[in-house]
């Protein structure tokens, strides 16, 4: 793509994003604006104003040993490794992400985070690539094992949010994983620019290096009707846990049709279901592949409550029928192609007409 390409995609972004986005008054700095060292300069709440028209954040930021149990309402995340990572999901049991976006908790695959732990065998297949500019983290999982239910084809959650305070509210995020970062491991840059759908047993996250390029189109937050298909394309499968190399992929929306560089964004859902989308994403070429057990990834991790861990996984193969919108599976199912259900109708996930991601 050429840099007048990408810079005219840019501006349409930024466009796009200032008419739907309005800062709540209450509190008008918008989240991706508020930066925290780690960990010293982590308040116990980012968003407290109880004033705000979303009401105050229901979680806190500041989390340790003394939050670390299943029942911790810790909003800081992490995003490190394969073995080392958090999905953001409901508090309390069979919730859907639409009515709970706001308040989402950090679910972690590693303890010392002081948050919840994603219990044993949940997750069913997951691929990590690392690209130039952000990391993509993409996979299967019995959903219900974090309080989604079975039948919720989800939808995204985001640093921003139509009060430009994030979904979930006050939500923070923090890797090491950047090589803007040293090395350091001990050592945690905030995120600021990331995105990560949840539903349909599947899921896909990236987060952008914060010292990288691109980082608001290749994270970009307005495609939320379209799944991890356009946001993240991947070649997850179940059954295999893989960290690769990986190119930057295109931004999403921005297309080349017979040598002509063109940006497509989604309708509202006011106008009813997305009938067709004039591209098909596929996944950026990838490399140096290494696959690991999961077993020898995941320690460490709480027994899985109620139904087994595996109960969810004829979900991840659902199609295109559903009736839901937001991140729901398309055709061929999975978290590789986990996005939008053409033609179907818009119901299960309101969020995005409330608070456009």
């Amino acid at each position: 793509m050429s840099p007048s390409a990408l810079s005219s995609a840019l501006l349409a972004v930024a466009a796009i994003t200032l008419v739907h986005a309005q800062p709540d008054p209450a509190d008008p700095t918008p989240l991706v604006d508020k930066h925290y060292a780690y960990p010293s300069g982590i308040p116990y709440q980012v968003d407290y104003n109880t004033a705000a028209l979303r009401g105050p954040q229901v979680g806190y930021n500041i989390c340790n040993s003394t939050t670390e149990n299943q029942s911790s309402m810790c909003q800081t995340s992490f995003v490190n490794h394969i073995d080392d990572f958090c999905l953001w999901a409901p508090p309390q049991p069979n919730s859907t992400i639409g009515d709970t976006e706001g308040q989402e908790v950090a679910w972690c695959t590693k303890p010392g985070h002081g948050t919840r732990l994603i219990p044993a065998g949940a997750l069913q297949g997951v691929q990590l690539i690392k690209t130039p500019n952000y990391i993509q983290i993409a996979g299967f999982i019995d959903q219900t094992q974090i309080n989604i239910a079975a039948s919720d084809y989800g939808g995204e959650l985001d640093p921003h949010g139509a009060d430009l305070r994030g979904n979930p509210l006050g939500g923070l995020m923090y890797s090491n994983a950047f090589p803007s970062n040293g090395g350091n491991n001990d050592s945690y840059q905030q995120v600021i620019d990331w995105t990560n759908f949840m539903g349909g047993n599947g899921f896909c996250m990236k987060v952008c290096d914060p010292a990288g390029q691109n980082q608001q189109a290749l994270c970009q937050n307005i495609y939320d009707r379209l799944g991890c298909a356009y946001n993240a394309p991947n070649n997850a499968q179940k059954g295999v846990f893989e960290v690769c190399d990986g190119d930057d992929m295109s931004p999403v929306g921005v297309y080349t049709t017979g040598g002509a560089t063109s940006t497509y964004f989604q309708p509202p859902e006011s106008l009813g279901p997305i009938t067709t989308v004039p591209y098909t994403a596929t996944p950026a070429p990838s490399s140096n592949c290494v696959t690991y057990s999961s077993t020898s990834l995941y320690t460490g991790q709480p027994t899985p409550s109620g139904a087994t861990a595996s109960s969810g996984a004829s979900g991840a193969k659902s199609t295109a029928s559903s009736t839901n919108s937001g991140a729901s599976p398309a055709k061929t199912g999975g978290a590789a192609t986990m996005g939008v259900s053409l033609g179907a109708g818009l119901v299960g996930v309101v969020f995005a007409m409330a608070f456009l991601s």
